[in-house]
């Protein structure tokens, strides 16, 4: 199965040409580890919440747009494969010193996929969402995610991914549970939909809101506690 490290970020945004500049210049080393495809999506249309909100989950400053990317790769033992070898790499250690933000505040996290429902290409537009869910109702999420996954690709989603919480650590900072105020039994979930567009994802959502069967079920989580955003891509790679 393949496993996902997924991260998000809060940078200036006068610097977003300087961190694109810098995560291409990481991914052009990273794909000789092992990562099998890296995605970078810049705050497009990222709401605040009444409880959690992304912008929150990393302590944003006024001035900074919150970045949702996640790393490829064909199972967990490569991505451990990978990060062993990215702390050894002088390359990774000059790009890691030049960060145009502040990497104390970014949240990263491992996850194992359950739900990929996938079609070939590059993404247009990205949906991201962090998910608190009881360890207890893996299973009732599963199956009420799967049948909404079938549903928003058949609405014109390319491709959309569930991932279960796996190597997820405590930060100083900032972290993943803190950022959907998890409580002790809950797993966080990291999950995206990727489209062709984000007028093509303007429009679905509308058919998806309105569509009965995303109502059939219900929900095994406290969903007032879900983050989401919806983000541009500035890097596929």
């Amino acid at each position: 199965m393949s496993y996902i490290a997924g991260f998000v970020a809060a940078v200036p945004a006068a610097n977003k040409e300087a961190y694109r500049k810098h995560v291409a210049k990481a991914a052009s080393v990273l794909k000789g580890f092992g990562t099998t495809r890296m995605v970078e999506g810049w705050g497009d249309d990222v709401p605040g919440g009444k409880i959690t909100d992304f912008k929150g989950a990393v302590k944003a400053k006024p001035d900074e747009v919150i970045t949702f990317s996640w790393h490829e790769y064909a199972d967990k033992a490569a991505a451990d494969a990978a990060y062993q070898t990215m702390m050894s790499d002088p390359r990774m250690a000059e790009i890691g010193a030049s960060m145009p933000f502040d990497g104390k505040r970014m949240i990263i996290g491992g996850f194992t996929p359950f739900i990929d429902l996938n079609t070939t290409g590059k993404t247009g537009y990205i949906d991201g969402s962090l998910v608190p869910v009881p360890a207890a109702n893996k299973q009732a999420y599963l199956a009420v995610a799967a049948k909404q996954a079938a549903v928003i690709k058949e609405h014109g989603a390319t491709r959309v991914v569930e991932a279960w919480g796996d190597d997820v650590p405590d930060g100083e900072i900032t972290d993943y549970r803190s950022a959907v105020k998890a409580t002790g039994d809950e797993v966080v979930v990291y999950a995206w939909v990727e489209w062709p567009s984000k007028q093509v994802r303007d429009d679905a959502w509308k058919k998806v809101i309105a569509d009965p069967r995303m109502y059939a079920d219900t929900m095994p989580y406290d969903n007032q506690r879900r983050v989401h955003g919806g983000f541009a891509p500035i890097l596929d790679a």
